[in-house]
């Protein structure tokens, strides 16, 4: 199934509109105010950042980003000079993050501050649409971080590897059966197509493993489809 919606991307310029008119000078209105691609714009040619956050919890009201990588994807390559990586000093208890992120405490507080780690990722956001494997989580944990650091939320047009994933299990009619939660995790979706196996909760390891899997599904999806595929194909909906 192919979708191709212009009128959701009307709308999420609306959006970034209004955001940049809510945010204060500086690093979020510098975003907002970068003309997203349009949903017309070619996958071939698409400018994308795929993005992998390691966070205290799941919940982005309450819990905190600690790590922050990023991956550019310029049309169907990966760009690995452009990539990086930020551990962030939330300001409160990370928990077990020494445990589950292999950060020591250490290490986090010695990160940068949230404003300066969100800096970061919006200049090199600019301009592009972020990927990302469950992209409205991130989406929602880098939202909530800029409404508390600059006083204005976050709007991205964003790409979903795991919806992605949905798709190509589902077949060219949609009408396979319902994936398995565990056939969609980025793990299991990249052994699919035979891609390596990288280290568990590295956030770099994880944004690249994203971007080479969003090409394998790129891949597969325009073979199905009868005109080359655009953001508007692709978009998470």
């Amino acid at each position: 199934m192919i979708w191709r919606g212009g009128a959701r991307g009307g709308r999420e310029a609306r959006r970034r509109e209004a955001a940049a008119r809510r945010a204060p000078a500086g690093p979020l209105r510098d975003h907002l105010t970068v003309p997203a691609p349009a949903p017309g714009t070619p996958v071939a040619e698409l400018p994308l950042l795929a993005v992998d956050l390691e966070t205290t919890g799941l919940d982005p009201g309450r819990d905190r980003i600690v790590a922050i990588a990023w991956v550019p994807v310029d049309g169907l390559g990966v760009v690995l000079g452009g990539a990086g990586r930020l551990v962030v000093r939330p300001g409160s208890d990370v928990g077990e993050s020494a445990t589950l992120h292999g950060l020591t405490d250490d290490a986090v507080a010695s990160g940068v501050t949230p404003g300066k780690a969100l800096a970061r990722l919006l200049d090199a956001l600019a301009g592009r649409v972020l990927l990302a494997h469950h992209a409205g989580l991130e989406a929602g944990f880098v939202s909530a971080e800029c409404a508390r650091v600059f006083g204005a939320p976050f709007v991205p047009p964003s790409v979903d590897t795991m919806r992605l994933q949905r798709r190509v299990l589902e077949g060219p009619l949609g009408t396979g059966p319902e994936p398995a939660g565990g056939e969609l995790r980025l793990t299991a979706a990249r052994q699919r197509f035979g891609l390596p196996r990288y280290r568990a909760h590295d956030p770099l390891a994880d944004a690249l493993g994203c971007a080479e899997l969003y090409l394998a599904q790129v891949a597969e999806l325009s073979l199905r489809s009868r005109s080359p595929l655009t953001l508007a194909d692709v978009m998470t909906g």
